[in-house]
């Protein structure tokens, strides 16, 4: 399915005749991180699991004939101007495609920042495509994934809709099909750095085994598939966090983990109706960021998810 259709609108003209449009992007979980090894350039291979969630950030794109690029957030923790991905993102596209507009962007932000939910590479990627679009669609796929790979590993993932393998650092991308599970998340607005995690990892205490996602294993059976290697770390130094995992797990979850260096964990629930039950009684005993949202397939439509989302 076409990209622009699973995350984005055109808005009615609310801005004097100047065309608006607005991107719908999407937060993910990592519902398997094996780290494989150490690269020669200092990143790490890895064999991934992601899956896109009704949870989404939303921006706004205002073009106008003259002027530089703006960006504003309600996001007090969103950096700004050159330091953020979005301003980033816009700039570089601005170099590839020959661009020469006023952009105006505006970021909502509803994915926690620095959660292990991908919000900063996901609004980096809703910037390419929705200026892609905005602009009559001057670069091809590869072009924006070669963008994308310049912004950040996480960047190419969000381009495409849809649960994906990632191998390599993340960025050679494989789509699949998952069952549209409903995940419980919890996030207990720990800082940490991912970067940290990675430093701190004993790569000899890990199962290198290259598994073949997607070959062999039974995709309704996720507590078969769901592991994290960078839980070793981050439950080393936050203890806490397991709390949360064996909390979910009493309430039903079929799988529980963390989502990439942490620190949001998360759970997933055959229904809607089975994950708000455990959210509910999860918020009893924690003060933390929490909310539910679905698993997208990649076929849906902006109308039929942006709205499936509980925060609690």
């Amino acid at each position: 399915m076409n990209s622009e259709c699973a995350t984005s609108r055109r808005l009615a003209d609310r801005s004097g005749g100047e065309p608006k449009f607005r991107w719908l992007c999407p937060a993910k979980v990592n519902l398997h991180l094996q780290v494989l090894g150490r690269r020669e350039d200092g990143y790490h291979d890895l064999l991934t699991l992601m899956q896109p969630l009704s949870l989404a950030d939303e921006l706004t794109v205002i073009l106008s004939p003259k002027g530089g690029t703006t960006l504003s957030s309600d996001g007090v923790e969103v950096p700004q101007g050159k330091e953020n991905l979005v301003w980033r993102a816009a700039e570089k596209f601005r170099e590839a495609s020959g661009l020469d507009l006023g952009l105006c962007l505006s970021l909502t932000k509803r994915i926690p920042v620095a959660a292990g939910l991908g919000g900063g590479s996901s609004d980096a990627a809703g910037t390419l495509l929705a200026l892609n679009m905005a602009a009559g669609g001057p670069l091809s796929d590869a072009a924006l994934y070669h963008l994308g790979c310049q912004l950040g590993a996480d960047v190419p993932f969000f381009l495409k809709p849809g649960p994906k393998i990632g191998r390599g650092i993340g960025t050679d991308l494989q789509p699949v099909a998952l069952p549209p599970y409903w995940y419980v998340l919890v996030n207990p607005g720990l800082a940490i750095s991912t970067k940290w995690v990675y430093e701190n990892l004993d790569l000899s205490c890990l199962n290198r085994e290259n598994r073949q996602i997607g070959k062999a294993w039974d995709w309704d059976r996720p507590a078969a598939w769901v592991v994290n290697d960078l839980e070793s770390v981050t439950f080393r130094h936050f203890p806490q966090l397991k709390e949360y995992v064996q909390a979910l797990a009493r309430l039903g979850a079929l799988a529980q983990g963390m989502s990439g260096s942490g620190p949001t964990i998360f759970g997933l629930f055959p229904s809607w109706q089975e994950a708000r039950k455990a959210a509910v009684e999860l918020r009893q005993s924690f003060s933390g960021w929490l909310a539910v949202a679905r698993g997208l397939t990649g076929e849906e439509s902006p109308d039929s998810w942006e709205n499936q989302v509980w925060m609690i």
